[in-house]
């Protein structure tokens, strides 16, 4: 089924190039971002292992909400992508997810090269994609990489479910291509196991997100217009919708001419407020309004407005707020044949609701509603100017049951969270086999075989050594782990290579000893700061050890990034792994990023797991471990940021206009720091690791941050010395390590000549 779609795909592009042109034609929005739509995303990946959720349009936005903030504060400093499909689901994904989401972007077309180019840009530890987006190629390239996939608020509209029936045989595949499926009620949940038949995901029902979604506030220029209009009731016709089928109802001339019936003449103050679903609507409405000699003005420019008049609701993401100033509601899509729409926002602020029959999208909600007196239902138009008088004058309970009915169901959010945290700890992504690379990784692995069989003696040094390594290329927090270590060790010395120095000389420093940037590179030189440790540098480790010896008795040697370091006899080896990107994709350099295979852990003494969240249990990334080694320890550790500094001396920050920048291999746990103190910079830029700054690299950066620049310690030893007109301030941090003292434990038994196992 996946080959015929994926041929269909590609016979149907030429029509799909045309349909996009033709909607830019008619709408030149579309043209902006047209990329992101092929794959091509506009911003760079900080840190590997987020989570890319897809919402479709506004509706799936705002049911988002409060699942970003529960993954926010339980994941912090996972990053958040979200994609939306529409023009209108993106205005309110920015307006909404601001200091939420990461970055919002289009969701890419479901042809196969522009999925795969999506994801591996992001590289997301799992996909959440929210109601009913059945996707073959999203899916099913998901799938390849290991990554989990989530189906959440599912839903099967009894209007749709014909057709599902229908196709069943090309939907099964894709379905069974989920990990779980969270749907909205027990109806959902029967359907999609009838799909999904025998075999497949999980499916359970936790309820509607939406009954968690919180409407924002009113507008504040929206709400001092209403109170300095004064109306004596306001009437909002939400979400109204044109005629599905030939002989169907118009909802706005529907919602006018009850309006008209209303108010007979000019004494009666009320204020109708319309807001069409949809933006391509609004000028229609407006003729509407102008046809029938209705009072009105447009809520994109505020003016007078002598009552009875209408509001024209002609802008996106503000109906929910104007709920708080209703007296009575009608929800659209219900009156006409188009299934309606959800009823939870109105009930939220206690408004009676008034609906049509076609109440199908939301059956189980609109039902229980009834059930409780909680909504009015009217069967046809002309129902609906009385219905309106009626709450009007006599408002009754229902807006009181209405909003006790929302209450009673919240808890969706948090009953869901729990089967995504489950899906996030049994993925683990890799790179999709493609054959024609593999050769590259036999060649890598060659090499590495070869530099082991020369340089793999195995000289043993004169006190206990201990490697500090991980198996992928890139950064991992090996230096924070030296220097705890080192810092907890009376006598330790540290052998570095001293990367990004522009000398070959062989450097032995004692404790407090300074030396220049130049000559001993960045790393070495946060170890030097610490006052406490011994450090040798250069590139022969064993020269190093061996000058150091003259001025430096140590008792134990730490060999920082030494876990791919022959030369020298190590008592035993800690590897560290980062769980925001575990095995660097599965793939060998140069295809992924891995030094060694991953069976090269059967050699670790003491597995240390970096960037580690309390909310998760790495399940499944415990196991491949356990899978290779049965016997090391594993522990986790984590980055507590403790205070910014100027200098050497803790500042109190105030809050300003900064601009943050890095070099690391991992730039993303700098952002997480940051943003576990609550600092959100004016931008934030990357530059290669260890990189050597100039001050032209800064200078664009101080015109954005008129208060100063936030940065790392690392590379703040190299930017002190270049005279920046701004002030530079960097972040102290702690390393945190769960199970540390059996860490010390063993280095000690290595100290006495015991076996550390």
């Amino acid at each position: 089924m996946f080959l015929l779609y994926r041929a269909l795909g590609a016979l149907a592009l030429p029509l799909l190039l045309v349909y996009l042109l033709r909607r830019i034609a008619r709408n030149r929005a579309y043209a902006q971002h047209l990329g992101e739509r092929f794959g091509f995303l506009p911003f760079r990946r900080t840190q590997r292992g987020g989570l890319w959720l897809h919402a479709v349009s506004v509706g799936e936005v705002l049911s988002s909400m409060e699942t970003i903030r529960q993954l926010k504060s339980t994941l912090p400093g996972t990053p958040i992508y979200v994609s939306v499909s529409t023009l209108a689901g993106r205005d309110i994904a920015v307006q909404r997810l601001a200091g939420l989401a990461d970055h919002i972007f289009y969701s890419p077309i479901d042809l196969c090269w522009a999925v795969r180019r999506t994801l591996r840009h992001l590289d997301p530890l799992a996909v959440i994609v929210f109601e009913t987006e059945i996707w073959p190629n999203l899916w099913r390239e998901t799938k390849r990489r290991g990554a989990g996939l989530i189906v959440l608020n599912g839903r099967i509209s009894d209007r749709a479910w014909p057709l599902y029936q229908r196709f069943r045989w090309a939907f099964r595949p894709v379905l069974a291509c989920a990990d779980r499926i969270l749907v909205q009620s027990e109806i959902d949940a029967d359907r999609y196991r009838e799909l999904l038949g025998e075999a497949g995901p999980e499916v359970e029902s936790v309820g509607n997100l939406k009954y968690d979604a919180t409407p924002p506030e009113a507008n504040a220029a929206l709400s001092d217009w209403v109170r300095r209009l004064n109306p004596s009731a306001v009437w909002i016709a939400a979400s109204t919708m044109p005629p599905l089928v030939e002989g169907d109802i118009d909802e706005d001339e529907a919602v006018l001419a009850a309006y008209q019936q209303l108010t007979p003449d000019s004494g009666n103050g009320l204020l109708l407020i319309l807001a069409p679903r949809r933006p391509e609507r609004f000028e229609p409405a407006a003729t509407k309004l102008l046809a029938a000699g209705i009072p009105f003005v447009r809520r994109s420019a505020l003016g007078p407005l002598t009552l009875p008049g209408v509001l024209l609701l002609d802008t996106m993401g503000e109906l929910s707020g104007a709920f708080a100033l209703a007296d009575v509601v009608f929800m659209g899509g219900t009156l006409a044949r188009r299934g309606g729409h959800n009823v939870l926002e109105p009930a939220y602020f206690g408004c009676p609701v008034i609906v049509g029959p076609h109440n199908q999208n939301f059956a189980a909600m609109v039902d229980q509603f009834l059930n409780e007196g909680a909504l009015r239902q009217i069967t046809t138009a002309e129902q609906l100017a009385p219905t309106v008088a009626e709450l009007l004058t006599e408002p009754g309970e229902y807006g009181a049951r209405a909003q006790a009915a929302a209450a009673r169901e919240r808890g969706a959010t948090a009953r869901a969270m729990k089967a995504v945290l489950d899906v996030v700890d049994q993925s683990l992504t890799h790179e999709p086999g493609y054959w024609w690379l593999t050769p590259l990784e036999w060649l890598w692995q060659s090499l590495v075989t070869l530099d082991r069989a020369l340089r793999g003696r195995g000289h043993r040094l004169p006190a206990p050594t201990v490697s500090l390594g991980n198996l992928t290329y890139g950064g991992a927090g090996k230096t924070p782990l030296t220097l705890w270590l080192a810092e907890r060790l009376p006598r330790a010395a540290v052998l570095t290579r001293g990367y990004g120095r522009q000398s070959r000389e062989i450097l032995a420093l004692p404790p407090r000893a300074q030396a220049d940037l130049s000559a001993t590179g960045d790393e070495a030189q946060i170890f030097l700061r610490s006052g406490r440790v011994a450090v040798g540098i250069g590139s022969n480790r064993r020269a190093a050890a061996r000058a150091l010896g003259k001025i430096f008795a140590a008792e134990a040697f730490l060999l920082d990034d030494g876990f791919q370091h022959w030369p020298l006899a190590r008592d035993f080896d800690i590897v560290l792994i980062d769980t925001q990107d575990p095995f660097g994709g599965g793939r060998l350099l140069p295809v992924g990023r891995l030094r060694e295979p991953v069976s090269a852990l059967s050699r670790a003494g003491f597995v240390v797991l970096t960037r580690t969240q309390p909310a998760r249990r790495y399940t499944r990334l415990l196991a491949r471990i356990r899978q290779e080694n049965t016997r090391a320890p594993i522990v986790r550790a984590s980055i507590r940021p403790v205070t910014w500094m100027r200098g050497d001396e803790p500042v109190a920050l105030a809050p300003g206009h900064y601009a943050a920048f890095c070099g690391l291999a991992n730039p993303g746990s700098f952002r997480a720091s940051i943003a576990a103190l609550g600092w959100q910079p004016v931008s934030f830029t990357t530059f290669p690791d260890h990189h050597r700054y100039q001050a032209h690299d800064l200078e664009p950066l101080t015109t954005l941050a008129t208060d100063g620049l936030l940065t790392t310690e690392k590379d703040w030893v190299k930017v002190a010395q270049l005279g920046l007109a701004a002030p530079v301030y960097w972040l102290r941090v702690e390393l945190e390590v769960d199970g540390g003292a059996e860490l010390l434990r063993l280095i000690r038994a290595a100290r006495k000549g015991e076996s550390p196992t």
